[in-house]
């Protein structure tokens, strides 16, 4: 069998699809974190539309869209927010929207996903079974696919997280970025050349860490905390970028999140959840030394009793 053939985003990829998202979103805010060191930065993400990064992607794959595709419709996956983010797209583009998530997915984010308006395709029983069920739905309904980390117009639209922060914070080095299926870390490699992009991801959720060392996307069984990261591998599309940028990956265990997460919530008064605590642990282990260095806090739709189970763990 042939080889897929893969893209690598570049940073005019980026610029493009920041231009295409021009005064559709938030500009989210990059604070400051001095108590952990005078060049740390936070870039605020969770304070997006739909509580995460996720819309820069979803816009910017709509916007590409054929009048045919649009009124076929579309269709996604996720753990919930991509489907937040599909839903609350495709709704402001009057495009009608079914999302795959997976039995034991957060309940709140599935309400959140049917309260934007799309419909919630719930037959699957964990990550690896729903992308099996997406392909099948994608054959009986001829919806067009919003892929949630590997299309190359969604990698391209997740950079603009890294346009904004370097605006802000030029002198920053080194971006700590969570990672679960690519699409978030590799648009940020891709649209900051020549500074250190590092990928965080739990021990137990490793599909980036596994596909760079494997040098092809490889499956996983992720088990974390960390739902929003449970990506059963990673794209091809996404490795080939973080590969092409030198990009870097490390591992964080569940203790580490929780402290991060607890940081977070108590000294910068952020209500991230789990998955966009990851990539400030490594900064709190000393696993990453403090320096000119910026955490990418990437989304807040947590259930309150997740959040107040870790708070109690203090």
């Amino acid at each position: 069998m042939a080889a897929t053939e893969v893209t690598v985003v570049g940073r005019d990829d980026v610029a493009r699809a920041a231009e295409g998202l021009r005064g559709r979103l938030h500009r989210t805010p990059t604070l400051s974190a001095r108590s952990l060191g005078p060049g740390i930065r936070l870039k605020a993400e969770l304070l997006q539309r739909t509580g995460s990064f996720k819309p820069r992607g979803v816009l910017t794959r709509l916007a590409a869209l054929t009048p045919e595709e649009r009124e076929r419709g579309v269709i996604g996956i996720s753990a919930g927010n991509h489907a937040q983010a599909l839903a609350w797209g495709a709704a402001s583009e009057g495009v009608d929207a079914l999302v795959v998530m997976w039995q034991g997915a957060s309940e709140a984010k599935i309400a959140a996903t049917r309260a934007y308006g799309a419909s919630v395709d719930l037959e699957a029983t964990d990550p690896a079974a729903a992308f099996d069920r997406l392909g099948v739905l994608i054959g009986e309904t001829g919806r067009s696919l919003v892929h949630p980390f590997d299309d190359p117009l969604v990698i391209a639209g997740q950079g603009t997280v890294a346009l904004e922060l370097l605006e802000d914070a030029a002198e920053v080095e080194t971006i700590l970025v969570p990672g679960g299926g690519g699409g978030l870390v590799s648009g940020i490699a891709a649209a900051a050349p020549g500074r250190r992009v590092i990928c965080v991801e739990p021990e137990g959720s490793r599909a980036i860490h596994d596909g760079l060392e494997a040098g092809r996307s490889v499956p996983v069984t992720p088990v974390s905390i960390a739902d929003g990261l449970s990506a059963p591998f990673a794209g091809e599309n996404a490795l080939a970028t973080l590969r092409a940028a030198g990009a870097e990956s490390i591992l964080v265990s569940e203790e580490a999140i929780e402290a991060a997460f607890r940081w977070l919530y108590g000294r910068a008064k952020l209500a991230c959840e789990p998955a966009a605590a990851v990539a400030l642990a490594p900064l709190l282990t000393g696993q990453i030394e403090p320096g000119k260095t910026a955490v990418v806090v990437s989304g807040g739709n947590v259930a309150p009793q997740t959040a107040a189970a870790i708070l109690a763990r203090a």
